[in-house]
């Protein structure tokens, strides 16, 4: 299967950046709130994943909606829809910050810096590396046209 960059480059992608803007706004605010001013830092690992857990549930939330009938235009009704999407934001999010947080810590190891802010380093990392899963696991998979 080829890919055609006209095809990837379309109004959809710039649509959902849009969306992501907003989404990373409220999800942002939402994770490092939990991490940083709610303490959830002392936690550990816990607290790593319960903030970005966090960020995503009402991140997720929004993004449905927005890039259901905004970003795709979705027309489609029904739990499949709903159910498709929750997968792949679970998947997205475990790959993600699983990929993130052992990198992150491989690559700032030697560093000396704080457990704390090497937390916030790699959940910026995850960040990233979900924003790119997320399009084309929502454009192919959630969303996709019949």
């Amino acid at each position: 299967m080829r890919l055609d960059p006209k095809k990837i480059l379309d109004p959809t992608l710039f649509r959902f950046l849009l969306v992501g803007i907003i989404n990373t706004l409220v999800g942002t605010a939402v994770m490092f709130g939990l991490y940083n001013l709610a303490g959830l830092h002392t936690w550990g690992d816990v607290g790593y994943w319960l903030s970005s857990a966090a960020n995503y549930v009402v991140g997720s939330v929004v993004s449905f909606f927005l890039n259901k009938h905004f970003t795709f235009r979705s027309r489609e009704k029904g739990a499949g829809v709903v159910v498709r999407f929750v997968i792949n934001i679970t998947v997205c999010w475990v790959i993600a910050y699983g990929v993130a947080q052992p990198a992150t810590s491989l690559a700032l190891g030697g560093l000396g810096l704080s457990e704390q802010l090497e937390g916030n380093l790699s959940m910026l990392v995850g960040m990233c590396l979900f924003v790119g899963l997320n399009y084309f696991g929502q454009r192919f998979f959630a969303f996709r046209t019949r």
